[in-house]
């Protein structure tokens, strides 16, 4: 009797342990019923182990819930059947089971998904040196006014971003007050001419006046123009924008105020502020600084001992660099040479180089200390594929690999050396191999739900 209720419990227990992989369907009573066969007519056996292997044989997952897809060889992936009577890579709802994704080709076309062909490259050697972040210089701009003024107000704050053309500040100036009067002026006095050049050119073609008249009437026109075009270039000399004299122009003289708008001379940062409202300002103070910080120098140290190799490589190629700061010890930077120093400084041996990196979240602030890697093009040759390619879950790294059609298969590799954007692979992949790049974890999110209960269990 002990024994009996002992076997029962186990039955149960061998139940609950399908439940939970999610082999019932609401179908329990067969397992259940062949368990009970099992306990009847095998009173020595264990049964818990025949209802794992009947539920295991009708839902079609058993082995992939034991066993990584990483682990198995992708001909048993390809054959594994599930439940819903196909090839599990083809179910829309269980593929992910064995690490299968289905990619539109849209997305490759779109640009959401590339791909690269692993093969064999040239392992670049790194040399390690230590510089300071600035900005780059050719992408910042001091901006003064043309003319003494005192401040008016204004527009632009500390770290906004702004447009090229738009106000910053607006300025008082006696000087922009005469040259609005003169231009209005002369803009009167081009009005006045036209209207009579225009009478007259009707009166000779009727025979009223005479070609005297006609030709006096044509000088006055044009000297009127020569006067109101120098006008308005005296307004773009002073920094007046051609949009701000267009509206002076069609205001008339209601709106000559003296008013100087200073606009942005390009996309940027506001970095430095030194406007303040009443404060008199001159032509050669700068009263902001705009930057685009999207690209920023790295000037590093170069010993004399690297120094020969780093101009061999650079008179072969463009030399590649990455740049690391210790705010954000997990991400690196890439770069390029673009200088190295014509001088030694004495004292330290050292040799400066410039290294332009990319800077698209404006992490990297000026004055940063950096590490700085730049890489020399070394003699040896290993298989690699692009960092963006080498994915992990759970501390395995994996690639997705193009198997046919829209189908893509991540198999497990071995990373080796890293270099810029490039990784070694020292084992799981052969050579000639697509894989997914930019974009693969796109394909990783749909193989992980696996992990939240999607698919079959659905």
């Amino acid at each position: 009797m002990i024994r009996s209720h002992t076997n029962v419990v186990a039955v149960l227990a061998a139940l609950v342990a399908i439940a939970c992989r999610g082999g019932g369907h609401g179908d329990s009573g067969e397992p259940a019923g062949s368990a009970g066969e099992a306990q009847h007519g095998n009173h020595g056996s264990e049964p818990a182990p025949a209802a794992k292997t009947a539920a295991d044989d009708e839902h079609g997952h058993g082995r992939e819930a034991e066993v990584s897809d990483l682990d198995r060889p992708v001909d048993e992936l390809l054959a594994a059947t599930c439940e819903h009577g196909k090839k599990t890579y083809e179910c829309d709802e269980c593929r992910y089971g064995v690490g299968v994704v289905r990619a539109p080709a849209r997305l490759v076309e779109g640009g959401l998904l590339r791909k690269a062909i692993v093969s064999r490259r040239r392992v670049e050697a790194p040399i390690a040196v230590t510089g300071e972040v600035r900005f780059d210089e050719r992408r910042v701009t001091h901006v003064s006014p043309r003319i003494e003024g005192t401040v008016r107000k204004v527009h632009a704050t500390l770290g906004e971003h702004v447009r090229r053309g738009q106000g910053l500040v607006e300025l008082e100036s006696v000087q922009i007050g005469e040259a609005e009067s003169d231009y209005l002026s002369a803009q009167a006095t081009l009005r006045l001419a036209r209207a009579s050049a225009d009478r007259q050119a009707q009166l000779r073609k009727e025979q009223i006046s005479s070609e005297k008249e006609y030709l006096l009437a044509r000088q006055e026109l044009e000297a009127a123009q020569i006067r109101a075009r120098a006008a308005e270039e005296k307004l773009a000399r002073l920094g007046v924008a051609k949009g701000d004299v267009e509206r002076l122009a069609s205001a008339g003289r209601s709106s000559g105020d003296g008013g100087l708008v200073v606009r942005a001379p390009a996309d940027g940062i506001v970095l430095e502020m030194h406007a303040v409202p009443g404060e008199l300002v001159k032509p050669e103070e700068s009263i902001l600084t705009i930057g685009d910080v999207s690209s920023v120098w790295v000037w590093a140290d170069l010993h004399e001992d690297q120094l020969g190799r780093v101009l061999d490589a650079q008179r072969a190629g463009k030399l590649r660099a990455d740049v690391g700061v210790k705010a954000f010890p997990d991400s690196t930077f890439p770069g390029n040479v673009e200088f190295v120093g014509p001088t030694m400084d004495e004292r330290t041996r050292t040799v400066k180089v410039r290294v332009a990196a990319a800077n698209p979240d404006a992490k990297l602030r000026a004055g940063m200390f950096a590490s700085v890697r730049i890489f020399l093009p070394g003699q040896e040759e290993a298989l690699a594929v692009p960092s963006a390619a080498v994915l992990s879950d759970e501390g395995r790294a994996f690639v997705f690999v193009h198997h046919h059609g829209d189908y893509w298969i991540r198999r497990p590799v071995e990373p080796g050396r890293r270099w810029v954007d490039w990784v070694e692979v020292r084992g799981g992949l052969a050579g000639g191999e697509t894989v997914a790049t930019d974009g693969s974890f796109l394909l990783k999110s749909d193989v992980l739900r696996s992990k939240m209960g999607a698919g079959c269990a659905d």
